[in-house]
């Protein structure tokens, strides 16, 4: 029965979800390429789904103010990144504001439920109704599977199941995830299964690859060729899937004071942009706008390329501050004897740290199980052998103890 539901889910993905018209209404003629101008903004190709999306998207957690919203569509940003934990659903609520004030062909969203803790196919099904409840929409352009770290979640039949449920519904077009950690198998597992048309995982300049032009980097050792983030966009590639990259400006929201970084009259943030799209098998970047003066700080990468001199800019960056920064890959948490959950510890510290989002970071935290926080360590060392990075590890979780329980 299982195995039947599943080749079920996967022919209907193949016949696609339902008619829906695409946005902008009208494209350049060379609209079969994969990157096309309209106006200011560049569109790329979101794999086999064939949405034309921004390349600088929205992200929504949280959601910028109404007039920042609305000017970055009017700019050409025509994809916007939410959950239905975001900001209590506040994120949502504000882009169904615009879908009913502005209209509704005016972007595409992607939004997610989780599966995880207490979590079912009725709980998937509550989750979706909501969402679109608070979107103010009868469907989701992609809806993905929230924060993903097991990628047997991946062809559960429960998630299958809801999946189908909801697509005879006509209440979602595309399937999709988001990986935060254990990206390695996860995202592998996600495009060679067949079931989902988008990836979204964090890439950044901290996984800049060794080669012959970033040699000079002696910040750590080759952490691609062990998680292999670049082989598993090519994958993606070859599969047709879309890839959004996410957590591209370092750790987030909060900028902070790199006028060192400053190269050519690009600050180290649009640096960061320009490396990420430099990657022509990623269909888009999301980053969060939230003043005017970031909203103008993404958007003028746009038609820019990286130069050479940004580029040296960028991997002094990255070989002044790699040490502590953490890649969510997993490795230190699946080798911890003590069953720490070292890499979400990590991911609620960053919240802290660099998104300023205080409340969240301390409520992820608290909700961890007490054996599984930081007081637990053995002090073994397992982790820091396992880390490609030689992030130390036990220093970070404990003050994160510190700041969070």
């Amino acid at each position: 029965m299982e195995q039947t539901n599943r080749r079920k889910f996967l022919k209907s993905l193949t016949l696609g979800a339902f008619s829906v018209p695409l946005l902008p209404k009208k494209w350049p003629a060379q609209d079969q390429m994969d990157r096309v101008q309209k106006g200011k903004m560049f569109y790329r190709r979101l794999g086999r789904t064939d949405l034309r999306i921004s390349e600088v998207s929205l992200g929504g957690s949280p959601i910028p103010d109404w007039a920042i919203l609305t000017q970055a569509i009017e700019r050409g940003v025509n994809y916007i990144d939410t959950s239905h934990s975001y900001s209590n659903g506040n994120s949502e609520r504000a882009i169904g504001r615009l879908f009913k004030e502005v209209g509704r062909d005016t972007a595409y969203v992607g939004t997610k439920f989780h599966a995880n803790r207490n979590w079912n196919e009725e709980t998937i099904l509550k989750s979706v109704e909501e969402s679109l409840k608070r979107l103010q929409t009868d469907h989701i352009d992609v809806l993905l599977i929230h924060g993903v770290d097991d990628e047997e979640i991946l062809t559960d039949e429960r998630v299958l199941s809801a999946y189908e449920k909801l697509r005879k519904e006509g209440k979602f077009r595309f399937t999709g995830i988001s990986c935060h950690s254990n990206h390695h198998k996860v995202v592998k597992k996600a495009i060679e299964c067949g079931y989902y048309d988008i990836v979204q995982l964090g890439y950044n300049v901290f996984d800049i690859q060794e080669t012959e032009e970033e040699k000079d980097i002696e910040s750590y050792d080759d952490y691609l060729a062990e998680s292999g983030i670049r082989p598993l966009i090519s994958l993606a590639r070859a599969k047709d899937v879309g890839i959004i990259a996410m957590k591209v400006l370092k750790v987030g929201g909060k900028r902070q004071d790199l006028e060192k970084y400053k190269t050519e009259n690009s600050s180290i943030f649009q640096i960061m942009l320009k490396w990420a799209l430099t990657n022509a098998n990623i269909s888009a970047v999301v980053t969060e706008m939230l003043t005017f003066e970031q909203l103008e700080e993404d958007l003028a990468v746009v038609q820019h390329s990286l130069s050479a001199g940004e580029q040296r800019s960028l991997f002094r960056y990255v070989a002044e501050n790699s040490q502590d920064y953490c890649h969510m890959c997993g490795q230190c948490e699946s080798h911890c004897p003590a069953g720490i959950k070292t890499t979400a510890i990590l991911r609620y510290l960053s919240y802290y740290e660099g998104y300023e989002k205080f409340a969240r970071a301390n409520r992820g935290y608290r909700s961890l199980p007490p054996e599984e926080r930081a007081p637990s360590c053995q002090n073994c060392g397992q982790c820091e052998d396992r880390c490609p990075y030689g992030v130390s590890i036990r220093k970070r979780i404990a003050y994160a103890h510190q700041l969070l329980s």
